[in-house]
């Protein structure tokens, strides 16, 4: 149903760095590039997330409730991805660990560069 999430940024370049070293460890790259904005994915694969600086040219601003869940293969992969948001110039928002009753949901949560929300998680 969601084809791609997009999120603001003030500085592309650096939030590219970040971005870029995410999109890696899940295995995919750039899948489309614009002087003002910057997509990751695969093209016919899963949603993809997008960059960009807002095109009102105002200062792009964080959304109170809105956070990105990127999908991990396991829980090594869940604190790879937290380690290299925070090794990137992101915020810690909840070490990595496993989150609810009864188990099955392990999560970390992380804020990137521009104060983004995202979150890397597994199921099962």
């Amino acid at each position: 149903m969601i084809g791609y999430i997009t999120l603001g940024t003030n500085d592309l370049a650096r939030g590219a760095a970040f971005y870029d070293a995410l999109a890696a460890e899940l295995g995919v790259g750039r899948m489309m590039e614009w002087d003002h904005a910057i997509a990751w994915g695969t093209p016919g694969g899963s949603a993809g997330i997008g960059l960009t600086r807002p095109f009102d040219s105002g200062p792009a601003t964080v959304g109170n409730g809105v956070m990105v869940a990127l999908e991990a293969k396991d829980a090594e992969q869940v604190q790879r991805l937290h380690a290299i948001a925070l090794a990137h110039g992101g915020v810690c928002e909840g070490a990595p660990g496993p989150r609810g009753e009864g188990g099955g949901f392990y999560a970390a949560y992380f804020r990137d560069p521009d104060g983004n929300k995202l979150n890397a998680f597994v199921m099962g």
